[in-house]
Formats: structure tokens, C-alpha cells, sequence
């Protein structure tokens, strides 16, 4: 058998497996997982971990905000950004504004994607405005067109929807195989405390924790958890950040429910008191949710551990430390003028790999699951991407676990002017990534053209194994006869 490339001597480990094997690609796949393949372009990977490309699945590239801001990186720094991060594919969001159709919004992003991405990319679909004409033509012709996963807010006044918006989001989805996703806060506890907060004078950027209290995400979770459960749908709860929220997310799937939960470094690496840094400092480590403290922390690695969270995102939402960003409301703006998010495209993986693998508390197996193979198939994209197996996409990441690097702005290749992560020691970085067969990184240095990159068309999410809930007031054979629920996929 000819190959276009052999991958040599490395440890190979998949979400369920670790082994020498040498990796042989053709055609831009893997075709053979064997011992002494040779072909005439080779990589040395003797003394390093061969790995699925991370599948990096909760970021926001090129995406206005509901008041207009523009995030710092497009689709070519984003998906550089990305690939320096041992990742070959990202599903970015497509947010779509009220008054905007969900075409007009896939249109847009298309627009934007096309031509500048240096891999694979998909879009999560952020639904603000679901009229009938979007429910019942837009959202199916969205799955159809490979976009099958749909994001909701129950918290930003520009962005939320109820509560009977949201079953009929969930419900769409649930006829057509698509997943529904969900930033769980409760905004009216939100708004409550900040309306006091700033009645008070407490303006600055460490009253942003403050203004968003833990039991604000428990609520919100516990919410769409039985929302999801009367429309037996299957929902995904984002950046999950208390624990509260992570025991909601366990009991729900000990009891069978179609339930998902992801968190992310910043609740694992920051905590409130980096908000509250000399000035306007703090500004740089706001998110929503926001950092917690080092006792959640510890909580929230063992539910890592334990497989309660299903997906470690770095929900990268870039806007620089200046007027065009944090700060467009000017250097003395309130906590609830700051724009919200952080970076992290390029780092999600190293801190995962430095203070879970290389520290001991996760496995390498455990690694890839998060890193890659949850996401292929929780998302549609497996067995394509998210694995190393004969038939899938040659999307590989070959890592130095051994290699120690301090985190730098000018390492993480985005349109940032910072990183909050900046100056912490990590052991173990990437240092080539292959995309379709072809090498992206190779040494530490990027090799390929904006461009390269595919739009790639996700199937529906594999619930095996999640028998879910039928409520007996949605059972025909038990309410009477009416048919409440679609007979669908789910």
C-alpha cells in the first residue's frame, strides 16, 4: 500500500486506547494503523503522543454582540489561533439577531468563514428570534444544511427567550436530530443584584461575580433541565461553572436524561480575586458566568474526573483591552458596560494536558474524550473527526508531553492584546497538527494558507444509551390521546 504520508514511532491514544503504531494517510484519510509503514514523506514522532486534533466547539469568531460589538478575531487569526492549540476543526457560533432569518445569519457567517480559515470549521447556531417562519422552515432547512446544533440565552435582555420559546426550540430540534444548547443564568436574579450593586456605588469590575451569585446558574440549570425533560429533547448546558450547577447536570444523566454539561479552563485556573486587580485591570478576566473561588474549583475537577461534564470548551470571546473592546464605554465604564468574555482559543489544551494529564488527575484517555472525541460526537462529526481510526480524517495533533513553555501573549497567534493566562508554566504543547492529511503546524510554525479550511456538515447527535423522559402529560396513552410531542428522531 502507497502512502501520501507516515506518521512514525509515536504513541498513538484515542479516547479508549493507547498503543505503538506507526500511521499511514492517503487522500487526506487514515488508511492503515500498522507497524514499519514507510512512504517517501514521513514525521519522526518517536518519543511523542499522537493524538485526534482537538475539536475546539464553544468559541465566537467574527460575531457581533447584541449591542453591536465585534469580536477581535475572524476566521484566519481564529482558526490559527486554534491550530497553534493542537486543534484541526472548531464549530464557532452564527449568532442571529432579532429581526435578522436564520439564513440571512448562515449566509453571513458563510461570507465571513469562507476563505480564511486554516481548518475545518462549523458553525453553532444561536437562535434570539424564533418566529414561526424559523421554526417551522428555518431551523429544519439549518439541520439540512449541517448546522445541527442550536444555542439559546436564558439571561441578556437582547438575547433571551422564555420559557415557551424555549420548548418550541427544543421541540424543533428534537424532530430533526439537532441539539439544543443553553447559557443557563437566570437573568432576573442577575439584574436584581446589579440594579443594588450599583445603586450602592459598587461599580468596579470585581462586582461583576458578585452580580451574577452562584444560585443564578443553579436556577437557570435546573430550569431548562425540566423544560428539556417535558420536551424529552436532548439539551447541552454551557460553561457550566458551580457546583450546584455540575450536581444538576449528574443527576440528570444518572437518571437517564438527555443531558450534556461543558465547562472550561477559566473556572478551573481563575478565581473573582483576578477581577479584582489594581484599576481597570479586572476588566480583562470578566466572563459570564464569572470565575469563582478555589473551593468550586476542586469541585469542578472532580465532576471532570468523575464524566459529568462531557466537554471542556474554551469559549474564546476575544475583545482586546481597549476602546474597541472592554472598554468602549470608556476607562471608567461600570461592571455592566464591560463587554464580556475572555481569550483562550490556543491555551485550552495545554492547561487541560498540563494540570490534568501531566499532573495526574486525568487520564491521557480521558484527555482525548475532552479534547476531541465528545465533541465529534455529540456534534455529528464522528467517526469523520474526533478519533484515530482507519476511515477518519487524518486530523492528528502530535504532542511533546515533556516540552515546558510559559504562556505568552505573542504564543497564542489570536488578534488579542492579552492572555489571563499569562506567565504560567505548562507542560506539554503541541508542536505539529495535520488537518485533512495535510500539516497546519509542523515544528511550531504555521505552514498553511488561510483558505485551506472546509465547512463541514454535521449528522445528528448519537444519544445511544440516553433513554430520556417521557412525561405521562406528553404520553398519548396516558393523557387522553393528544398528541403533544413530533414523532422524531430523539
Amino acid at each position: 500500500m502507497e502512502f501520501d504520508l507516515v506518521i512514525r514511532g509515536g504513541t498513538v491514544a484515542t479516547a479508549s486506547d493507547t498503543f505503538r503504531a506507526d500511521i499511514g494517510i492517503r487522500d487526506g484519510r487514515v488508511v492503515a494503523l500498522a507497524e514499519g509503514l514507510e512512504a517517501a514523506d514521513t514525521i519522526d514522532a518517536t518519543g511523542r503522543l499522537v493524538l485526534p486534533g482537538g475539536i475546539e466547539a464553544h468559541c465566537h469568531i467574527a460575531q457581533e454582540s447584541a449591542t453591536g460589538g465585534m469580536t477581535a478575531d475572524d476566521y484566519r487569526s481564529g482558526s490559527i489561533s486554534a491550530a497553534f492549540g493542537g486543534n484541526s476543526c472548531f464549530v464557532p457560533f452564527a449568532a442571529q439577531h432579532r429581526g435578522m432569518g436564520v439564513t440571512e445569519t448562515l449566509d453571513l457567517y458563510d461570507s465571513r468563514a469562507q476563505g480564511a480559515s486554516v481548518i475545518d470549521y462549523g458553525y453553532h447556531l444561536i437562535v434570539a428570534d424564533p418566529t414561526q417562519k424559523v421554526l417551522t422552515e428555518e431551523l429544519p432547512a439549518a439541520f439540512a444544511r449541517g448546522v445541527t446544533s442550536f444555542k439559546v440565552f436564558m439571561t441578556y435582555d437582547l438575547m433571551r427567550i422564555d420559557d415557551s420559546q424555549f420548548l418550541d426550540i427544543l421541540t424543533v430540534a428534537r424532530e430533526n436530530g439537532a441539539l439544543t444548547m443553553v447559557h443557563a443564568e437566570n437573568n432576573g436574579m442577575i439584574k436584581w443584584m446589579s440594579d443594588r450593586l450599583l445603586a450602592g456605588g459598587h461599580s468596579t469590575p470585581r462586582y461583576h461575580a458578585v452580580s451574577h451569585p452562584a444560585l443564578a446558574e443553579a436556577e437557570a440549570i435546573n430550569r431548562a433541565i425540566m423544560l428539556a425533560r417535558l420536551a424529552d429533547a436532548p439539551l447541552l448546558i454551557v460553561h457550566v461553572s458551580t457546583p450546584e450547577g455540575a450536581g444538576l447536570v449528574h443527576d440528570a444523566r444518572l437518571a437517564g436524561a438527555k443531558i450534556f454539561g461543558e465547562t472550561c479552563p477559566q473556572y478551573f485556573f481563575l478565581t473573582r480575586d483576578d477581577l479584582d486587580r489594581p484599576g481597570m485591570e479586572g476588566a480583562k478576566f470578566m466572563c459570564s458566568p464569572p470565575v469563582r473561588d478555589p473551593a468550586t474549583q476542586q469541585v469542578l475537577w472532580r465532576h471532570l474526573q468523575a464524566g459529568t461534564f462531557s466537554l471542556f470548551s474554551s469559549d474564546h470571546a476575544p475583545y482586546r483591552f481597549d476602546d474597541s473592546g472592554k472598554l468602549s464605554k470608556g476607562p471608567d465604564a461600570t461592571f455592566k458596560q464591560i463587554a464580556n468574555g475572555m481569550p483562550g482559543l490556543a491555551v485550552r489544551l495545554p492547561l487541560l494536558f498540563s494540570e490534568g494529564v501531566a499532573a495526574g488527575r486525568i487520564t491521557l484517555q480521558q484527555f482525548v474524550a475532552l479534547s476531541a472525541t465528545n465533541a465529534a460526537k455529540i456534534y455529528g462529526m464522528h467517526p469523520r473527526k474526533g478519533t484515530i481510526a482507519v476511515g477518519a480524517d487524518a486530523d492528528i495533533a502530535i504532542w511533546d508531553p515533556d516540552l515546558t513553555r510559559t504562556v505568552r501573549l505573542q504564543d497564542q497567534h489570536d488578534n488579542m492584546d492579552y492572555t489571563p493566562y499569562e506567565g504560567r508554566e505548562l507542560t506539554g504543547w503541541p508542536v505539529t497538527v495535520l488537518s485533512r492529511g495535510e500539516r497546519v503546524i509542523d515544528g511550531g510554525a504555521l505552514v498553511a494558507e488561510p483558505g485551506r479550511g472546509k465547512f463541514i456538515k454535521r449528522d445528528r447527535i448519537d444519544l445511544t444509551g440516553m433513554p430520556g423522559h417521557r412525561a405521562p402529560e406528553t404520553d398519548p396513552a396516558r393523557n387522553f390521546g393528544a398528541r403533544i410531542l413530533p414523532e422524531g428522531p430523539a
